[in-house]
């Protein structure tokens, strides 16, 4: 028998898939949420790679380059430890540009073990957890906020208490 999709991320890879029903739970039942919600363990990323051998990688994979590739990629945070002298590198890359030359770039390594997670799931930890720092006492109702109330709070902060229209 075959497995569904859901089945191989949750009991394959460790990924919590949200439906119809945790999608209420957690407030994110938006209507271009999608079907499902895929959401990876705490210290872990789903990269965009779509080869299998690196030599196969399109040009743009090995720079930082927001706008070929399909989302964020915290794998541009690291240069490439396989570089021998990677300063020297990217220095002769900006000599070369400097002088005219077309040049690639490619010092960003496409190791994805690098990254020891990415932003969008809140740490078990609460010493890990984001803070929210104001002077005004009166926004916060609970020593806890949702993240979703961000906006609100930051809205009544710089409406200066005025209520919102709309």
């Amino acid at each position: 028998m075959e497995k569904g999709v859901t089945e191989i991320l949750e009991n394959d890879c460790g990924v919590r898939v949200l439906g119809a029903r945790e999608k209420r739970e957690y407030g994110i039942d938006h209507e271009r949420a999608g079907d499902l919600i895929a959401v990876a363990p705490q210290d872990a990323w789903f990269t965009y790679y779509y080869w299998l051998d690196d030599r196969l990688a399109p040009d743009f994979a090995r720079c930082v380059d927001i706008h070929r590739k399909s989302g964020y990629d915290p794998v541009e945070l690291f240069i490439d430890p396989r570089l021998k002298a990677p300063k020297l590198k990217i220095v002769s890359k900006l000599l070369k540009k400097k002088l005219g030359f077309r040049m690639l770039m490619d010092v960003v390594s496409l190791d994805a073990s690098l990254v020891r997670g990415s932003h969008g799931i809140r740490p078990a930890d609460a010493k890990h957890h984001p803070v929210f720092i104001t002077n005004r006492a009166d926004l916060l109702a609970s020593e806890e906020i949702a993240g979703t109330d961000v906006y609100h709070l930051i809205r009544r902060t710089v409406l200066g208490g005025k209520r919102e229209s709309g």
